[in-house]
Protein backbone atom coordinates (compact mmCIF):
# COMPACT_ATOMS: atom_id res chain seq x y z
CA UNK A 1 0.00 0.00 0.00
CA UNK A 2 1.65 3.69 -1.26
CA UNK A 3 2.27 5.56 1.77
CA UNK A 4 0.21 8.93 1.42
CA UNK A 5 1.21 12.46 3.75
CA UNK A 6 -2.38 13.61 4.11
CA UNK A 7 -4.14 10.30 5.12
CA UNK A 8 -1.17 9.80 7.50
CA UNK A 9 -1.30 13.12 8.56
CA UNK A 10 -5.20 13.16 8.79
CA UNK A 11 -4.45 9.94 11.40
CA UNK A 12 -1.77 11.00 13.48
CA UNK A 13 -3.65 14.42 14.39
CA UNK A 14 -7.11 12.47 14.86
CA UNK A 15 -5.10 9.86 17.04
CA UNK A 16 -4.20 12.55 19.47
CA UNK A 17 -7.28 14.90 19.16
CA UNK A 18 -9.31 12.02 20.14
CA UNK A 19 -7.21 10.65 22.94
CA UNK A 20 -6.78 14.19 24.26
CA UNK A 21 -10.57 14.13 23.94
CA UNK A 22 -10.77 11.48 26.68
CA UNK A 23 -9.97 14.02 29.32
CA UNK A 24 -11.40 17.20 28.21
CA UNK A 25 -15.05 16.56 28.87
CA UNK A 26 -14.41 15.22 33.11
CA UNK A 27 -12.20 17.89 33.16
CA UNK A 28 -15.35 20.12 32.08
CA UNK A 29 -17.60 18.38 34.17
CA UNK A 30 -15.78 17.81 37.39
CA UNK A 31 -14.54 21.66 37.99
CA UNK A 32 -18.49 22.48 37.91
CA UNK A 33 -19.42 19.52 40.28
CA UNK A 34 -16.27 20.22 42.57
CA UNK A 35 -17.66 23.82 42.59
CA UNK A 36 -21.20 23.10 43.12
CA UNK A 37 -19.88 20.45 46.34
CA UNK A 38 -17.83 22.73 47.70
CA UNK A 39 -20.61 25.45 47.96
CA UNK A 40 -23.29 23.28 49.33
CA UNK A 41 -19.94 22.78 52.28
CA UNK A 42 -19.36 26.42 52.42
CA UNK A 43 -23.34 27.04 52.95
CA UNK A 44 -23.49 24.02 55.37
CA UNK A 45 -20.62 23.99 57.25
CA UNK A 46 -20.98 19.88 56.92
CA UNK A 47 -18.07 17.82 56.63
CA UNK A 48 -19.09 15.43 54.61
CA UNK A 49 -19.41 17.86 51.64
CA UNK A 50 -15.47 19.09 51.79
CA UNK A 51 -14.41 15.14 52.16
CA UNK A 52 -16.01 14.67 48.72
CA UNK A 53 -14.68 17.98 47.35
CA UNK A 54 -11.61 16.79 48.13
CA UNK A 55 -11.91 13.01 46.55
CA UNK A 56 -13.63 13.96 43.58
CA UNK A 57 -10.71 16.72 42.88
CA UNK A 58 -7.82 13.91 43.47
CA UNK A 59 -9.65 12.77 40.04
CA UNK A 60 -10.05 15.65 38.43
CA UNK A 61 -6.05 16.78 39.65
CA UNK A 62 -4.80 12.77 37.74
CA UNK A 63 -7.15 13.89 34.81
CA UNK A 64 -6.05 17.41 34.36
CA UNK A 65 -2.51 16.52 34.14
CA UNK A 66 -2.43 14.28 31.95
CA UNK A 67 -4.92 16.44 29.47
CA UNK A 68 -2.89 18.90 29.69
CA UNK A 69 -0.25 16.47 28.63
CA UNK A 70 -1.65 15.47 25.67
CA UNK A 71 -2.88 18.91 24.92
CA UNK A 72 0.35 20.32 24.05
CA UNK A 73 1.00 17.85 21.54
CA UNK A 74 -1.64 18.84 19.21
CA UNK A 75 -0.73 22.73 19.05
CA UNK A 76 2.97 21.49 17.84
CA UNK A 77 1.97 19.44 15.38
CA UNK A 78 -0.15 22.38 13.19
CA UNK A 79 3.60 23.44 12.51
CA UNK A 80 5.31 19.95 11.99
CA UNK A 81 2.44 18.06 9.76
CA UNK A 82 0.26 21.60 8.90
CA UNK A 83 3.01 23.91 8.10
CA UNK A 84 0.60 25.39 5.27
CA UNK A 85 -2.44 25.37 6.67
CA UNK A 86 -0.48 27.40 9.70
CA UNK A 87 0.80 30.09 7.51
CA UNK A 88 -2.03 30.12 4.96
CA UNK A 89 -5.01 30.82 8.36
CA UNK A 90 -2.61 31.27 11.29
CA UNK A 91 -3.29 34.80 11.64
CA UNK A 92 -7.49 33.97 12.25
CA UNK A 93 -6.94 30.97 13.74
CA UNK A 94 -3.25 31.39 15.81
CA UNK A 95 -5.48 34.53 18.05
CA UNK A 96 -8.11 32.35 20.07
CA UNK A 97 -5.53 29.85 20.50
CA UNK A 98 -3.25 32.27 22.02
CA UNK A 99 -5.62 34.06 24.18
CA UNK A 100 -6.23 30.40 25.56
CA UNK A 101 -3.43 29.90 26.64
CA UNK A 102 -3.15 33.78 28.50
CA UNK A 103 -6.45 34.12 29.44
CA UNK A 104 -7.87 30.69 30.59
CA UNK A 105 -4.93 27.93 30.64
CA UNK A 106 -3.11 30.04 33.46
CA UNK A 107 -6.08 31.25 35.04
CA UNK A 108 -6.71 27.32 35.80
CA UNK A 109 -3.64 26.06 36.29
CA UNK A 110 -2.81 28.84 39.06
CA UNK A 111 -5.89 28.58 40.96
CA UNK A 112 -5.42 24.50 40.58
CA UNK A 113 -2.38 24.25 42.63
CA UNK A 114 -4.14 27.04 45.32
CA UNK A 115 -7.42 24.08 44.82
CA UNK A 116 -4.89 21.46 46.32
CA UNK A 117 -2.93 23.38 48.33
CA UNK A 118 -4.95 26.15 49.97
CA UNK A 119 -7.33 23.94 51.99
CA UNK A 120 -5.92 25.21 55.60
CA UNK A 121 -4.06 28.13 54.34
CA UNK A 122 -7.06 30.27 53.14
CA UNK A 123 -10.97 30.71 54.41
CA UNK A 124 -13.43 28.57 53.22
CA UNK A 125 -14.88 31.74 51.02
CA UNK A 126 -11.54 32.24 49.79
CA UNK A 127 -11.33 28.53 48.87
CA UNK A 128 -14.42 28.37 47.35
CA UNK A 129 -13.79 31.28 44.97
CA UNK A 130 -10.31 29.27 43.82
CA UNK A 131 -12.74 26.24 42.99
CA UNK A 132 -14.91 28.25 40.50
CA UNK A 133 -12.16 30.13 39.25
CA UNK A 134 -10.91 26.22 38.18
CA UNK A 135 -14.42 25.84 36.51
CA UNK A 136 -14.31 29.18 34.72
CA UNK A 137 -11.01 28.49 33.68
CA UNK A 138 -11.74 25.13 32.36
CA UNK A 139 -14.71 26.40 30.42
CA UNK A 140 -12.91 29.32 28.86
CA UNK A 141 -10.33 26.76 27.59
CA UNK A 142 -13.28 25.53 25.98
CA UNK A 143 -14.41 28.61 24.44
CA UNK A 144 -11.22 29.70 23.28
CA UNK A 145 -10.58 26.75 21.51
CA UNK A 146 -13.83 26.03 20.19
CA UNK A 147 -14.05 29.62 18.53
CA UNK A 148 -10.88 28.13 16.90
CA UNK A 149 -13.12 25.04 15.33
CA UNK A 150 -15.99 26.86 15.04
CA UNK A 151 -14.14 29.14 12.54
CA UNK A 152 -12.98 25.89 10.48
CA UNK A 153 -16.32 24.87 10.29
CA UNK A 154 -17.91 28.46 9.25
CA UNK A 155 -14.58 30.54 8.12
CA UNK A 156 -16.18 34.17 8.75
CA UNK A 157 -14.68 37.58 10.00
CA UNK A 158 -11.80 36.97 7.38
CA UNK A 159 -10.60 37.46 3.99
CA UNK A 160 -8.16 36.34 1.54
CA UNK A 161 -5.26 38.90 0.59
CA UNK A 162 -3.54 37.76 -2.61
CA UNK A 163 -0.53 40.18 -2.26
CA UNK A 164 0.47 37.81 1.04
CA UNK A 165 -1.39 34.32 -0.07
CA UNK A 166 -3.03 34.32 3.55
CA UNK A 167 -6.62 34.81 4.91
CA UNK A 168 -6.50 38.14 7.38
CA UNK A 169 -8.79 39.29 9.98
CA UNK A 170 -10.95 41.75 8.98
CA UNK A 171 -13.56 41.51 11.96
CA UNK A 172 -12.31 39.60 15.02
CA UNK A 173 -15.51 40.35 16.96
CA UNK A 174 -17.59 38.03 13.64
CA UNK A 175 -14.76 35.24 14.31
CA UNK A 176 -15.51 35.86 18.19
CA UNK A 177 -19.60 35.41 17.95
CA UNK A 178 -19.38 32.87 14.99
CA UNK A 179 -22.65 31.03 15.39
CA UNK A 180 -21.27 27.67 14.64
CA UNK A 181 -18.58 27.97 17.32
CA UNK A 182 -20.74 29.24 20.29
CA UNK A 183 -23.29 26.65 19.57
CA UNK A 184 -20.32 23.93 19.25
CA UNK A 185 -19.45 25.69 22.27
CA UNK A 186 -22.44 25.12 24.72
CA UNK A 187 -22.74 21.56 22.92
CA UNK A 188 -19.96 20.32 23.79
CA UNK A 189 -19.60 21.83 27.78
CA UNK A 190 -22.86 20.45 28.38
CA UNK A 191 -21.64 16.27 27.62
CA UNK A 192 -18.46 17.24 29.40
CA UNK A 193 -20.77 17.95 32.32
CA UNK A 194 -23.03 14.44 31.49
CA UNK A 195 -19.58 12.47 31.10
CA UNK A 196 -18.72 13.79 34.72
CA UNK A 197 -22.49 13.12 35.74
CA UNK A 198 -22.27 9.52 35.03
CA UNK A 199 -18.82 8.92 35.99
CA UNK A 200 -19.55 10.45 39.38
CA UNK A 201 -22.68 8.33 39.75
CA UNK A 202 -20.81 5.21 38.10
CA UNK A 203 -18.33 5.10 40.76
CA UNK A 204 -20.47 6.24 43.36
CA UNK A 205 -22.53 3.31 42.85
CA UNK A 206 -19.32 1.19 42.66
CA UNK A 207 -19.10 2.29 46.19
CA UNK A 208 -22.87 1.44 47.33
CA UNK A 209 -22.71 -2.13 45.51
CA UNK A 210 -19.43 -2.81 47.84
CA UNK A 211 -21.23 -1.28 51.35
CA UNK A 212 -18.08 1.49 51.40
CA UNK A 213 -18.22 5.22 51.80
CA UNK A 214 -22.28 5.18 51.57
CA UNK A 215 -22.61 8.78 52.90
CA UNK A 216 -20.19 9.82 50.42
CA UNK A 217 -21.99 8.21 47.30
CA UNK A 218 -25.71 8.94 48.11
CA UNK A 219 -25.12 12.50 48.38
CA UNK A 220 -22.38 12.59 45.18
CA UNK A 221 -25.19 10.74 43.28
CA UNK A 222 -27.84 13.00 43.99
CA UNK A 223 -25.88 16.13 43.00
CA UNK A 224 -24.50 13.99 39.78
CA UNK A 225 -27.82 12.95 38.72
CA UNK A 226 -29.59 16.25 39.23
CA UNK A 227 -26.85 18.27 37.61
CA UNK A 228 -26.64 15.41 34.58
CA UNK A 229 -30.08 15.55 33.39
CA UNK A 230 -30.13 19.36 33.43
CA UNK A 231 -27.13 18.97 31.20
CA UNK A 232 -28.09 16.02 29.01
CA UNK A 233 -31.23 17.76 28.44
CA UNK A 234 -29.36 20.67 27.46
CA UNK A 235 -27.25 18.30 25.00
CA UNK A 236 -30.54 17.53 23.13
CA UNK A 237 -31.63 21.29 22.66
CA UNK A 238 -27.99 22.26 21.82
CA UNK A 239 -27.18 19.63 19.78
CA UNK A 240 -31.25 20.58 17.96
CA UNK A 241 -29.69 24.17 17.62
CA UNK A 242 -25.81 22.63 15.72
CA UNK A 243 -28.20 20.55 13.07
CA UNK A 244 -30.13 23.89 12.44
CA UNK A 245 -27.08 25.99 12.16
CA UNK A 246 -25.17 23.01 9.87
CA UNK A 247 -28.57 22.92 7.33
CA UNK A 248 -26.95 26.92 7.02
CA UNK A 249 -23.21 26.21 6.58
CA UNK A 250 -22.36 22.94 5.76
CA UNK A 251 -24.75 21.64 3.76
CA UNK A 252 -22.88 18.77 2.17
CA UNK A 253 -22.36 17.62 5.99
CA UNK A 254 -26.46 17.13 6.43
CA UNK A 255 -26.85 15.48 3.51
CA UNK A 256 -24.23 13.04 4.36
CA UNK A 257 -25.30 12.63 7.97
CA UNK A 258 -28.61 11.68 6.90
CA UNK A 259 -27.27 9.44 3.20
CA UNK A 260 -29.51 11.84 1.21
CA UNK A 261 -28.26 11.36 -1.73
CA UNK A 262 -31.00 13.24 -3.86
CA UNK A 263 -32.91 16.35 -3.28
CA UNK A 264 -36.85 15.42 -1.68
CA UNK A 265 -39.74 17.60 -2.15
CA UNK A 266 -40.33 19.52 1.92
CA UNK A 267 -40.37 18.85 3.95
CA UNK A 268 -37.56 15.90 3.97
CA UNK A 269 -38.03 12.81 5.81
CA UNK A 270 -35.78 11.78 8.31
CA UNK A 271 -34.10 8.27 8.07
CA UNK A 272 -34.06 5.77 11.46
CA UNK A 273 -32.06 3.18 9.84
CA UNK A 274 -30.47 2.00 7.00
CA UNK A 275 -27.18 0.58 5.00
CA UNK A 276 -25.80 3.42 2.76
CA UNK A 277 -23.93 2.52 0.04
CA UNK A 278 -20.98 4.73 -1.56
CA UNK A 279 -20.58 2.93 -4.89
CA UNK A 280 -24.23 2.43 -5.44
CA UNK A 281 -24.95 5.97 -4.31
CA UNK A 282 -28.62 4.59 -2.38
CA UNK A 283 -29.27 3.56 1.42
CA UNK A 284 -30.94 0.54 0.80
CA UNK A 285 -33.66 -1.15 3.69
CA UNK A 286 -33.74 2.41 4.67
CA UNK A 287 -36.45 2.99 7.24
CA UNK A 288 -37.61 6.85 6.89
CA UNK A 289 -40.00 9.12 8.77
CA UNK A 290 -41.81 11.34 7.00
CA UNK A 291 -41.19 15.37 7.45
CA UNK A 292 -38.97 15.32 10.74
CA UNK A 293 -35.82 15.72 8.86
CA UNK A 294 -36.98 19.45 7.31
CA UNK A 295 -38.74 20.47 10.47
CA UNK A 296 -35.60 19.41 12.31
CA UNK A 297 -33.07 21.03 9.95
CA UNK A 298 -35.03 23.75 8.17
CA UNK A 299 -38.02 24.70 11.03
CA UNK A 300 -40.39 24.84 8.08
CA UNK A 301 -42.09 22.80 5.93
CA UNK A 302 -41.47 24.67 2.72
CA UNK A 303 -37.68 25.14 2.75
CA UNK A 304 -36.01 22.37 0.69
CA UNK A 305 -32.82 20.58 2.21
CA UNK A 306 -30.20 19.67 -0.64
CA UNK A 307 -29.05 16.03 -1.39
CA UNK A 308 -25.60 15.21 -2.19
CA UNK A 309 -26.11 14.55 -5.97
CA UNK A 310 -27.15 18.38 -6.33
CA UNK A 311 -24.65 19.60 -4.08
CA UNK A 312 -21.82 17.69 -6.13
CA UNK A 313 -23.25 19.15 -9.22
CA UNK A 314 -22.90 22.76 -7.23
CA UNK A 315 -19.35 22.20 -6.81
CA UNK A 316 -18.52 21.83 -9.77
CA UNK A 317 -19.41 25.06 -10.69
CA UNK A 318 -17.66 26.04 -7.68
CA UNK A 319 -14.17 24.32 -9.01
CA UNK A 320 -15.28 26.15 -12.62
CA UNK A 321 -15.71 29.61 -10.69
CA UNK A 322 -12.29 28.78 -8.79
CA UNK A 323 -10.30 28.18 -11.70
CA UNK A 324 -11.13 31.32 -13.19
CA UNK A 325 -10.17 32.90 -9.36
CA UNK A 326 -6.70 30.96 -9.55
CA UNK A 327 -6.06 32.47 -13.13
CA UNK A 328 -6.50 35.87 -11.73
CA UNK A 329 -4.25 35.11 -9.00
CA UNK A 330 -1.70 34.08 -10.92
CA UNK A 331 -2.21 37.41 -13.17
CA UNK A 332 -1.92 39.56 -10.11
CA UNK A 333 1.15 37.49 -8.56
CA UNK A 334 3.01 38.18 -11.21
CA UNK A 335 2.47 41.72 -11.60
CA UNK A 336 4.92 42.81 -9.24
CA UNK A 337 2.49 45.41 -8.08
CA UNK A 338 -0.53 46.66 -7.19
CA UNK A 339 -0.48 48.96 -10.16
CA UNK A 340 0.06 46.67 -12.57
CA UNK A 341 -1.97 44.38 -12.01
CA UNK A 342 -4.41 43.95 -15.30
CA UNK A 343 -7.83 45.30 -14.40
CA UNK A 344 -9.81 42.26 -15.82
CA UNK A 345 -7.86 39.94 -13.66
CA UNK A 346 -8.14 42.32 -10.60
CA UNK A 347 -12.16 42.38 -11.67
CA UNK A 348 -12.51 38.37 -12.11
CA UNK A 349 -10.67 37.62 -8.50
CA UNK A 350 -13.05 39.73 -6.80
CA UNK A 351 -15.96 38.24 -8.78
CA UNK A 352 -14.69 34.87 -8.40
CA UNK A 353 -11.94 35.00 -5.44
CA UNK A 354 -14.61 33.00 -3.09
CA UNK A 355 -14.28 29.89 -4.76
CA UNK A 356 -10.28 29.86 -5.24
CA UNK A 357 -10.37 26.96 -2.51
CA UNK A 358 -12.24 24.72 -4.72
CA UNK A 359 -10.00 25.08 -7.15
CA UNK A 360 -7.33 23.84 -4.80
CA UNK A 361 -9.45 20.42 -5.02
CA UNK A 362 -7.53 20.01 -8.26
CA UNK A 363 -4.28 20.09 -6.63
CA UNK A 364 -4.84 16.30 -5.52
CA UNK A 365 -4.83 15.31 -9.69
CA UNK A 366 -2.97 18.13 -11.20
CA UNK A 367 -0.59 20.77 -10.11
CA UNK A 368 -2.24 23.43 -12.30
CA UNK A 369 -6.28 23.46 -12.16
CA UNK A 370 -6.48 25.46 -14.90
CA UNK A 371 -5.04 22.18 -16.66
CA UNK A 372 -7.74 20.03 -15.15
CA UNK A 373 -9.66 17.71 -17.31
CA UNK A 374 -13.10 17.57 -17.29
CA UNK A 375 -12.92 14.34 -15.68
CA UNK A 376 -10.70 15.49 -12.70
CA UNK A 377 -13.04 18.23 -12.36
CA UNK A 378 -15.91 15.83 -11.57
CA UNK A 379 -13.86 13.38 -9.63
CA UNK A 380 -13.07 16.53 -7.32
CA UNK A 381 -16.37 17.64 -6.88
CA UNK A 382 -16.98 14.17 -5.52
CA UNK A 383 -14.53 14.42 -3.18
CA UNK A 384 -16.30 17.69 -1.30
CA UNK A 385 -18.68 14.21 -0.44
CA UNK A 386 -17.28 13.01 3.13
CA UNK A 387 -17.76 9.30 4.50
CA UNK A 388 -21.62 8.57 4.24
CA UNK A 389 -21.50 5.34 6.43
CA UNK A 390 -19.04 6.79 9.10
CA UNK A 391 -21.27 10.23 9.59
CA UNK A 392 -24.27 8.46 9.33
CA UNK A 393 -23.70 5.49 12.04
CA UNK A 394 -21.54 7.88 14.40
CA UNK A 395 -24.51 10.30 14.11
CA UNK A 396 -27.19 7.49 15.14
CA UNK A 397 -25.18 5.93 17.69
CA UNK A 398 -24.55 9.42 19.69
CA UNK A 399 -28.14 10.47 19.42
CA UNK A 400 -28.90 7.01 20.69
CA UNK A 401 -26.78 7.46 23.46
CA UNK A 402 -27.90 11.01 24.47
CA UNK A 403 -31.18 10.12 25.05
CA UNK A 404 -30.22 6.95 26.81
CA UNK A 405 -28.45 9.38 29.50
CA UNK A 406 -31.47 11.21 29.67
CA UNK A 407 -33.51 8.44 30.52
CA UNK A 408 -31.05 6.66 32.92
CA UNK A 409 -30.00 10.48 34.54
CA UNK A 410 -34.05 10.85 35.33
CA UNK A 411 -34.57 6.94 36.38
CA UNK A 412 -31.01 8.11 39.00
CA UNK A 413 -32.62 11.72 39.83
CA UNK A 414 -35.97 10.23 41.03
CA UNK A 415 -34.73 7.72 43.14
CA UNK A 416 -32.27 9.84 44.60
CA UNK A 417 -35.38 12.27 45.37
CA UNK A 418 -37.37 9.44 46.74
CA UNK A 419 -33.68 8.24 48.75
CA UNK A 420 -33.90 5.10 47.47
CA UNK A 421 -30.61 4.65 45.65
CA UNK A 422 -28.98 1.66 47.47
CA UNK A 423 -32.27 -0.94 46.76
CA UNK A 424 -31.58 -1.41 43.21
CA UNK A 425 -28.59 -3.18 42.40
CA UNK A 426 -28.91 -4.05 39.42
CA UNK A 427 -29.38 -0.52 38.32
CA UNK A 428 -26.21 0.24 40.32
CA UNK A 429 -24.41 -2.48 38.32
CA UNK A 430 -25.71 -0.58 35.38
CA UNK A 431 -24.44 2.71 36.30
CA UNK A 432 -21.10 1.26 37.08
CA UNK A 433 -21.13 -0.34 33.23
CA UNK A 434 -22.30 3.04 31.30
CA UNK A 435 -19.37 4.80 32.86
CA UNK A 436 -17.26 4.87 29.31
CA UNK A 437 -20.67 5.31 27.29
CA UNK A 438 -20.16 9.26 27.62
CA UNK A 439 -16.52 9.20 26.38
CA UNK A 440 -17.94 7.29 23.29
CA UNK A 441 -21.13 9.56 22.62
CA UNK A 442 -18.47 12.61 22.52
CA UNK A 443 -15.93 10.70 20.64
CA UNK A 444 -18.46 10.12 18.15
CA UNK A 445 -19.23 13.43 18.62
CA UNK A 446 -16.33 14.63 17.30
CA UNK A 447 -16.00 12.25 14.59
CA UNK A 448 -19.55 13.78 12.87
CA UNK A 449 -17.88 17.03 13.27
CA UNK A 450 -14.61 17.04 11.68
CA UNK A 451 -14.94 13.56 9.59
CA UNK A 452 -18.25 15.86 8.06
CA UNK A 453 -15.95 18.57 7.40
CA UNK A 454 -13.73 16.36 5.02
CA UNK A 455 -11.94 17.31 2.35
CA UNK A 456 -11.65 21.01 4.00
CA UNK A 457 -9.18 22.36 6.61
CA UNK A 458 -11.28 25.14 6.33
CA UNK A 459 -14.72 24.79 4.47
CA UNK A 460 -14.91 25.99 1.24
CA UNK A 461 -11.52 27.61 1.70
CA UNK A 462 -8.28 25.22 1.80
CA UNK A 463 -8.50 21.81 1.08
CA UNK A 464 -6.54 19.35 3.12
CA UNK A 465 -4.59 17.68 0.71
CA UNK A 466 -3.43 21.54 0.55
CA UNK A 467 -2.53 22.08 4.19
CA UNK A 468 0.09 19.71 4.74
CA UNK A 469 3.87 20.23 5.62
CA UNK A 470 6.30 18.84 3.20
CA UNK A 471 7.30 15.75 4.53
CA UNK A 472 7.87 12.34 4.00
CA UNK A 473 5.43 9.67 4.65
CA UNK A 474 7.94 7.35 6.34
CA UNK A 475 8.50 10.65 8.88
CA UNK A 476 5.11 10.77 9.46
CA UNK A 477 4.48 7.24 9.62
CA UNK A 478 7.22 6.72 12.60
CA UNK A 479 6.02 9.65 14.27
CA UNK A 480 2.91 8.38 14.29
CA UNK A 481 4.07 5.06 15.72
CA UNK A 482 5.66 6.95 18.44
CA UNK A 483 2.75 8.98 19.23
CA UNK A 484 0.71 5.71 19.62
CA UNK A 485 2.89 3.95 22.16
CA UNK A 486 3.78 7.09 24.07
CA UNK A 487 0.21 7.66 24.09
CA UNK A 488 -0.74 3.94 25.07
CA UNK A 489 1.50 4.05 27.99
CA UNK A 490 0.04 7.22 29.36
CA UNK A 491 -3.50 5.57 29.01
CA UNK A 492 -2.31 2.63 31.06
CA UNK A 493 -0.98 5.40 33.72
CA UNK A 494 -3.76 7.67 33.68
CA UNK A 495 -6.33 4.00 34.16
CA UNK A 496 -3.89 3.20 37.17
CA UNK A 497 -4.15 6.67 39.33
CA UNK A 498 -7.94 6.86 38.73
CA UNK A 499 -8.05 2.91 39.73
CA UNK A 500 -5.97 3.11 42.86
CA UNK A 501 -7.65 6.50 43.62
CA UNK A 502 -10.85 5.16 43.42
CA UNK A 503 -10.13 1.71 45.14
CA UNK A 504 -8.45 3.71 47.93
CA UNK A 505 -11.73 6.00 48.53
CA UNK A 506 -11.77 9.40 50.07
CA UNK A 507 -9.37 10.24 52.93
CA UNK A 508 -10.57 11.03 56.54
CA UNK A 509 -11.48 14.56 56.77
CA UNK A 510 -8.98 17.00 59.03
CA UNK A 511 -11.31 19.90 59.10
CA UNK A 512 -10.16 22.01 61.97
CA UNK A 513 -12.54 21.14 65.06
CA UNK A 514 -14.34 24.15 65.23
CA UNK A 515 -15.92 23.26 61.69
CA UNK A 516 -17.42 20.05 63.22
CA UNK A 517 -19.37 22.23 65.87
CA UNK A 518 -22.80 22.54 65.11
CA UNK A 519 -23.98 26.42 64.24
CA UNK A 520 -26.22 26.18 66.90
CA UNK A 521 -23.65 25.11 69.31
CA UNK A 522 -21.11 27.77 67.84
CA UNK A 523 -23.62 30.64 68.28
CA UNK A 524 -24.37 29.81 71.96
CA UNK A 525 -20.66 30.43 72.97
Amino acid sequence: MELNVVDLSRLQFAMTALYHFLFVPLTLGLSVLLAIMETVYVMTGRPIWRQMTKFWGTLFGINFVLGVATGIVMEFQFGMNWSYYSHYVGDIFGAPLAIEGLMAFFLEATFVGLFFFGWDRMTKVGHLVTTWAVALGSNLSALWILVANGWMQNPVGAAFNPQTMRMEVVDFFAVLTNPVAQAKFVHTVSAGYVTASIFVLGVSAWYLLKGRHADLAKRSMTVAASFGLASALSVVVLGDESGYLTTEHQKMKLAAIEAMWETEPAPAGFTLFGFPSESARETHYAVRIPWVLGLIATRSLTQQIPGIEELVAGAERNIASGIKAFDALQQIRSAGSSQAIPPAARQAFEADGHNLGYALLLKRYVDDPRQATPAQIKAAAWDTVPSVPTLFWSFRVMVGLGFFFIAFLALFFVLSARRRLDRYPLLLRLAVLAIPLPWLAAELGWVVAEVGRQPWNIEGVLPTVAGVSSLGATTVLATLVGFVAIYTVLFVIEMSLMLRAVRKGPEPDDAPEAELIPQAFAAAE
